[in-house]
């Protein structure tokens, strides 16, 4: 699992080998949260809220979305969508 980014101490994770929808994992501390990269909803876990908004921040820019969906088809090619 390799680390893509780091917001501060919140580490941003992609698995290979994973599922869909595509997402990425972020890391803070005790807490894990999956993020789809496409509408930025919360797929599992839970993060405290002012982390979670830097996370988010970071996640909905063009350029970034386009980061994380090349990332994952990277580490994915079989669940290209």
């Amino acid at each position: 699992m390799p680390t893509i980014h780091l917001i501060n101490s919140i580490k941003i994770d992609m698995y290979a080998r994973e599922h869909l929808p595509p997402h990425f994992h972020a890391i803070y501390a005790e807490y894990e949260i999956l993020i789809e990269v496409q509408n930025l909803q919360t797929y599992a876990g839970y993060f405290p809220s002012k982390v979670y908004k830097q996370v988010i921040d970071w996640a909905s820019s063009p350029s970034i979305q386009k980061f994380l969906m090349h990332n994952f088809n990277q580490l994915d090619p079989h669940l290209r969508k």
